[in-house]
């Protein structure tokens, strides 16, 4: 009888296993279940990736345990895999480190490249130097990869990592086989709306910049002039229009180089993109490289938001760099590796961007004598010098006078309610004479003057903005020329003496000159200025 108990009891008590074991594959598989249920309802309740990463990773750990989880995705710009997120199971929230993997040289590459589901033990990942901390946990034992597939295509890989050299047995890498295609479509959906948002941003943007421009009142509606040496500007400006070359648009202030870099974007194959213009000497030099370059939420004290720059704004169409000669030198090798690689980050973010830009400078600067200062890049220069523009002057092209005066008169006489009908012979002779230091500008000033004096259909302009050109004669000239240099240079001397030789600031030589930094700085490089001599 004792053994008959005895061989129930133990038939009973295997029972009792056989129940516990039935009851613990049904605990996984009810797991299992709900696991493949979270990822559904993630396919359609997280559209930011990092987000997306952090809740698949909480459910996961419930059936597979790991002590971090990553997404490695293509940069199809560059043929590699960028680590784009990654979570902590003891540490909260998602670090976006931005690293990336070659294809041979990590765990993530080989399976993206092999398309094959693999776990990488201790000994296998010694030989990728890229697996490193943050990718993986420092005492990692075992690394789990998964390819992400959709329809369209390979996307990337899911990674996941224990301190367990025993991790991910045959059926945890089962399962993540099976969720992998459901991951990779709700990835998918993530970056397709995480670039539909950043396009929102960017058109946004773009719509703001474009109205501020429609509000700008540009100096002409159209190229005007015949004479010989400006045909030969519109002439180069045709030529080198089609092409994608860097374009260095040279001039005195006020001949017109703004409306000569539209025209070069308007006849070239960008002509449909945005025209982005950066003036650099409107804007305090703390600022230009924001602007430009852009900058991240926080990058800096009253960064509230994140800010798309001049060069993001202008991908696939033209950026106009006005008074290039003010860049101020800590922006230049920035700018010069932004030209270069056609990449750059904005301020605050270790994120690379790439772009498609073409660029169009101007300046009326010498900047070959600001090279030979150490204030100018030689490397940048030679970058931007790709191809040259010379702008002549207005008082080097009298024959374009008549036309424009007659542009000026029709711009200015509808809004000042004149009919002007007539321009005297004399009158047009002595603007042809006139000297015109300000250019086009200048001419454009003086007519809009003269048409609000002129009430009759005559045209009459003062005699007093009527400026004869500077005589002839060398010697007087030089003499009138030299004497004004140096009262001039003797009072900037004095002012940077007072400033304790401080040039830029409230309490600067510039500010007590009544003039701009970047001004100052100009005339002491003409005047050889240099600190020793105050």
């Amino acid at each position: 009888m004792s053994n008959l108990y005895g061989t129930m009891a133990k038939d009973y008590e295997g029972l009792l296993n056989e129940a516990e074991r039935l009851q613990q594959e049904l605990r996984e598989e009810r797991d299992r279940l709900r696991l493949l249920l979270d990822v559904n309802n993630l396919l359609v309740s997280r559209l930011d990736y990092p987000e997306l990463l952090r809740t698949l990773s909480e459910s996961l750990q419930r059936v597979v345990k790991h002590d971090s989880a990553s997404v490695a995705l293509l940069d199809r710009s560059t043929g590699q895999l960028r680590l784009e997120a990654l979570t902590y199971t003891t540490v909260p929230g998602v670090v976006e480190p931005d690293i990336v993997l070659t294809l041979d040289g990590s765990a993530a590459g080989v399976t993206f490249r092999t398309g094959i589901a693999r776990v990488f033990r201790k000994e296998d990942l010694d030989v990728f130097v890229e697996d490193s901390p943050p990718l993986l946990p420092p005492s990692l034992q075992s690394l789990c990869c998964v390819p992400l597939v959709t329809q369209r295509g390979s996307l990337g890989t899911l990674n996941v990592a224990s301190v367990n050299p025993d991790a991910f047995p045959p059926r945890e890498l089962e399962l993540l086989m099976q969720i992998s295609s459901q991951v990779a479509i709700a990835m998918e959906n993530a970056l397709a709306y995480q670039e539909m948002t950043g396009l929102k941003d960017h058109l946004a943007v773009e719509k703001e910049y474009l109205e501020a421009e429609i509000r700008l009142e540009h100096d002409f509606g159209g190229i005007i002039g015949h004479s010989p040496s400006f045909r030969r500007v519109l002439q180069a400006i045709e030529t080198v229009a089609p092409t994608d070359a860097t374009v260095l648009v040279r001039g005195e202030t006020g001949t017109g180089k703004e409306m000569l870099a539209r025209a070069i974007h308007n006849l070239s194959p960008r002509r449909n993109r945005t025209f982005v213009r950066l003036n650099v000497a409107a804007l305090p030099a703390s600022l230009i490289e924001s602007e430009l370059f852009g900058y991240e939420r926080g990058a800096f004290t009253g960064a509230a938001s994140a800010k798309i720059g001049r060069l993001e704004l202008a991908h696939h169409g033209t950026l106009f760099l006005d008074e290039a000669g003010d860049i101020p030198a800590e922006v230049q090798p920035k700018l010069l590796r932004a030209l270069q690689e056609r990449e750059f980050e904005r301020l605050g973010s270790t994120r690379t961007q790439r772009i498609d830009v073409r660029l169009i400078a101007a300046t009326n600067r010498d900047l070959e004598q600001m090279i030979a200062d150490g204030l100018f890049r030689s490397d940048l220069y030679y970058r931007l010098n790709v191809f040259p523009v010379h702008v002549p002057a207005l008082r080097d092209r009298p024959d374009d006078i008549p036309a424009l005066v007659r542009h000026f008169v029709e711009k200015f006489a509808v809004p000042l309610k004149r009919r002007i009908t007539t321009i005297p012979s004399a009158t047009m002779e002595a603007l042809q004479k006139s000297f015109w230091p300000g250019n086009i500008r200048e001419l454009e000033n003086v007519i809009e003057r003269a048409v609000i004096l002129s009430p009759g259909p005559e045209l009459r302009v003062p005699l007093a903005d009527v400026s004869p050109a500077p005589p002839r004669s060398p010697g007087v000239a030089s003499t009138h020329v030299a004497q004004l240099r140096l009262i001039e240079r003797e009072q900037i001397l004095t002012a940077l003496r007072e400033c304790g030789g401080v040039i830029a600031g409230p309490a600067g030589a510039a500010a007590r000159l009544g003039i701009k930094r970047t001004t100052l700085q100009s005339k002491m490089q003409k005047l050889g200025i240099i600190r020793p001599s105050f």
